[in-house]
């Protein structure tokens, strides 16, 4: 999670837009607090919105988390300058080059920050001209008359404009640095009472020159419009600012709120933690986090409709906030987790499968995919578990066993599946439905039927016999033989299974002396060929010897025939019509 905020974080940087990759930033190292680089990276974009105070706060802490990283003392220096502690920035950037002395930024910073520091000292010592512009910049006085003028009102609710102009009234030697724009020159020319025409562009603007006469005084049309009431000054930009710095405060009283939280939650103490996390929420309404925290803590404890309250205004909030969407499938998991928790039968799972599946639309996470599939797996167990009833069962299997009778088999198969519905345990409807199903000649529905069967008793004969002849109508005579051997240990008497047999021998006899006809032979080739048993004996190479030996080797072939295990395969190969004895 924190690399890919660093990475979003990378990208806003790249692109210039420097409060979203803050913000980027900021989340990646509330997720990875250690982390120098994260810290670097965001003092670089507090210093490109020229908020050097924070770009400094950052750059110490990067020097702290990793003294012996050199880029962490360009950070130091870059903010040390920007705030033009210029000695400052020359000592960060000399401890760097301690550490890395081929470092060409540092070098370059050094550099800078020393030729800043002489033309500091040198302004120190020889006072500046006077400026003829300085007297305008001065004073609240220009922020009223900015708010009069109907033209420049509209610039002072740009963040930049007035950054511009607070520069300026600081320093009225910035002024040049400004001039290119074309508000700035509006704004002085308000200042100034004076009117400057522009040709198509900002380099063109007519602007007064420094020894020039003062401007003539105004028109008496001017006067005249000067004698109109002015408008009610709107709040002076700085109120703006300050609101700003307010909500940024906030925001970092909020985070350190959740760090609480987040702590407190990690020794269990719940109901800190909730404390932490509410705090955290009055503080800053604009991430969702903190609600998903809270309704997290909720869920341990075992609230879970406060948990599901929380998750749904997180949902809402995050939606408003166009928040990022794996927050907003992490609450609608958190919800869904808590509605399982809650569910008492298979209905109340409905709505929590029903929020699982919304927040893999949001987010296709694996922990969630799981939750998904447990609540269904667990809503089924419970519809059976509601559904059972053993009376019922045997009244739908007698109703089966009339209709077989009938001969009417698809009635049969409806009435036996009824009954395993009501009682999933009783072997007898498997039994009469495999055999149903083997009169409609859906034998491998009815193979499936005749295991599980066996599955559920292995003692009772029937599933035997129901097995074996499905195995047997499918021409598998060797299995069919394991079959009714194997029910022979559990009813060594039975007649059914004596049977079976019987006819499965017969029918490995007929194969071994050859007395299959050749579309038979072809058909039970084909059949053999595509079991995996049969394969495997034909691909291996000790077997094939073997079989090489039978026809041109008799002496080797006798002592082939004294292993067991090879006359087993043999013997599989003769059933299966691969191999013919004469």
């Amino acid at each position: 999670m924190a690399d890919e905020a660093k990475a979003k974080g990378n990208a806003a940087f790249s692109s210039g837009d420097f409060n979203t990759a803050i913000k980027h930033f900021t989340e990646a190292i509330n997720l990875s607090p250690t982390n120098h680089v994260l810290y670097s990276n965001r003092s670089a974009a507090y210093a490109s919105l020229h908020q050097y105070e924070a770009a400094l706060s950052d750059a110490k802490k990067t020097v702290d988390l990793k003294p012996d990283w050199s880029k962490g003392y360009s950070r130091l220096g870059a903010a040390h300058v920007g705030l033009h502690q210029y000695q400052d920035a020359v000592s960060a950037y000399k401890k760097g080059l301690e550490i890395d002395p081929n470092n060409e930024a540092l070098k370059s910073g050094l550099a800078d920050a020393q030729s800043a520091a002489t033309a500091s000292a040198s302004r120190a010592r020889v006072a500046p001209p006077p400026n003829p512009f300085a007297d305008a910049f001065q004073g609240p006085e220009m922020w009223a008359k900015l708010t009069a003028d109907p033209t420049t009102r509209v610039y002072l609710q740009q963040p930049d404009f007035v950054k511009a102009m607070q520069d300026v009234q600081r320093n009225p030697s910035k002024l040049n640095e400004y001039l290119k724009d074309q508000r700035v020159m509006q704004a002085l020319g308000v200042l100034l009472n004076v009117k400057f025409k522009t040709q198509g562009g900002g380099d063109d603007m007519e602007i007064p020159e420094a020894d020039s006469p003062p401007p003539p005084p105004p028109s008496q049309p001017a006067k005249e419009e000067a004698k109109k009431p002015q408008p009610e000054p709107e709040p002076e930009p700085m109120e703006i600012m300050e609101e700003e710095k307010e909500k940024r405060q906030k925001k970092e009283k909020a985070l350190k709120e959740k760090e609480g939280g987040n702590a407190a939650y990690k020794r269990k103490d719940f109901e800190t933690a909730i404390q932490h996390y509410t705090k955290a929420m009055e503080l800053d309404d604009e991430d969702i986090s903190y609600i998903t925290n809270r309704a997290a803590v909720y869920l341990e404890m075992g609230k879970y409709e406060e948990c599901i309250k929380d998750c749904d205004k997180a949902v809402e909030r995050g939606r408003e906030l166009r928040s990022d969407f794996k927050m907003i499938a992490r609450a609608l998991t958190r919800k869904g987790t808590a509605l399982v928790k809650m569910a008492k039968c298979s209905t109340d799972y409905e709505l929590a499968i029903e929020t699982f599946q919304k927040a893999l639309t949001e987010h296709r996470n694996p922990d969630t995919l799981k939750k998904l599939n447990d609540a269904e797996k667990a809503k089924k167990e419970l519809e059976q578990q509601e559904y059972f009833d053993p009376k019922i069962a045997d009244e739908e299997r007698e109703k089966g066993n009339e209709c077989f009778k009938q001969q009417k088999f698809p009635e049969a198969v409806k009435h036996y599946t009824e009954s395993l519905k009501r009682n999933p345990k009783d072997p007898k409807a498997y039994s009469n439905r495999a055999a149903c199903y083997t009169k409609l000649g859906a034998l491998p529905e009815g193979l499936k039927d005749a295991e599980k069967c066996i599955e559920l008793d292995p003692t009772f004969s029937k599933g035997y016999t129901r097995k074996g002849a499905i195995q047997f109508f499918m021409k598998e005579y060797d299995k069919a033989l394991e079959t009714y051997q194997e029910g022979l240990k559990h009813d060594p008497n039975n007649q059914e299974l004596l049977d079976g047999v019987r006819r499965c021998v017969e029918q490995i006899n007929k194969a071994s002396r050859g007395d299959l006809s050749p579309d038979e032979l072809k058909e039970r080739q084909a059949k053999a060929m595509q079991d995996p048993e049969i394969q495997n004996i034909l691909s291996d190479p000790v077997m094939r010897q073997v079989l090489i030996d039978f026809q041109e080797n008799p002496k080797a072939a006798q002592e082939h025939m004294k292993n067991p295990m090879v006359m087993h395969k043999i013997q599989k190969l003769v059933t299966a019509g691969i191999v013919q004895i004469r």
